[in-house]
């Protein structure tokens, strides 16, 4: 059984996301201790849980210690199987981060399958829905990747609700990826989700993103008014390019003026738009399992560059070689800028 620290490098659930899936695909049984020992609530969170059960479910796997509180856990994989599936977190708990468990065991069952999750699509301190699809999956979907998801009913902290689905295929053949320039520019936006609240907040967050970066060309403002179990906003700004799609988001906030929200996504666009990197932290963070697993598996890998690596990403590096035979090489080419390549 492969011993995983959970408190090594940052010490957060990526830990757990990426060992459980990786334990799932390489048939590999695995002891995971000091879970979540690097945050200030140590052990599996209700959402955590959640992805380990529904992890297990897919693999008919044996566990002990997949309960909310544990610091320990046993996870003893068996054969990953297609089907439907649906999983609640029962709280406003991120269904993306459970989605990033599942969806690599997924890509490597006998058939399609079919994954509903409930619960909270855009929480602080997870990539929200519009991230997954907008900017994740394209990559996955220039790997070889089949995946098409589609948002039912928003999710916002605290009340939760929200509801996604995705049809998953497995993945036939694996193909390199190169994301080492951003290419011509297709469009530069602003959007603002907007949810039992007046849509008067989205439209000056809109207008100062539009002020911010000169955007006067049609469609550089997009407030939308969706359904959710409780009031919710979001202000983005979705830049997309020839090679690579990047998006920055902010939350909105009782007592939180439209106008700080949206600066502060501006702040998070503008550090991006004044580095030539590609690929951002949060995105170079997601491409590494993939892209590992399409190398073992196949002719996938490939290299990107980036901003400069964040701890959760060197973390995640050093897990994946625990799991996987593989050579992940990450060279700093610039101030602020790192080529890596997978081979």
């Amino acid at each position: 059984m492969l011993e995983i620290d959970g408190s090594q490098g940052e010490g957060g659930g990526q830990i757990l996301r990426t060992s459980i899936a990786l334990s799932a695909i390489t048939q590999t049984p695995v002891r995971i201790t000091n879970i979540r020992a690097g945050r200030k609530k140590s052990g599996l969170k209700r959402q955590h849980a959640t992805a380990v059960q529904a992890a297990a479910s897919l693999c008919d796997a044996e566990t002990v210690g997949a309960s909310p509180g544990s610091d320990r856990l046993e996870f003893v994989p068996g054969q990953i199987k297609s089907g439907d599936f649906r999983f609640a977190m029962g709280t406003a708990g991120s269904t993306s981060l459970v989605f990033q468990t599942l969806l690599p065991i997924l890509l490597n069952a006998d058939g399609p399958s079919t994954l509903v999750l409930e619960g909270g699509t855009h929480n602080p301190f997870a990539p929200p829905f519009d991230f997954l699809k907008q900017v994740y999956l394209r990559q996955l979907e220039r790997m070889g990747a089949s995946v098409v998801a589609t948002i039912e009913r928003h999710g916002f902290y605290p009340a939760g609700g929200g509801r996604v689905e995705f049809q998953i295929s497995p993945c036939e053949g694996w193909k390199p990826v190169e994301i080492l320039e951003r290419g011509k520019v297709l469009q530069q936006r602003a959007v603002a989700l907007v949810s039992n609240l007046p849509t008067s907040i989205g439209d000056r967050e809109c207008e100062v993103a539009r002020r911010k970066f000169g955007w006067k060309h049609e469609g550089s403002a997009d407030v939308r008014e969706v359904e959710s179990n409780g009031p919710g906003n979001v202000a983005m700004i979705e830049l997309e390019y020839q090679n690579v799609t990047e998006l920055f988001i902010a939350f909105g906030a009782k007592g939180r003026a439209s106008e700080q929200v949206a600066r502060d996504v501006c702040r998070q666009a503008n550090r991006y738009l004044k580095n030539t990197a590609p690929v951002g932290e949060y995105l170079a963070d997601q491409l590494l399992l993939p892209m590992a697993l399409g190398k073992v598996q196949g002719s996938g890998g490939g290299s990107f560059r980036t901003m400069k690596l964040t701890d959760h990403s060197t973390t995640h590096i050093n897990i994946i070689r625990e799991f996987l035979n593989v050579a992940i090489d990450v060279k700093e080419i610039a101030s602020d800028q790192f080529d890596l390549s997978i081979t």
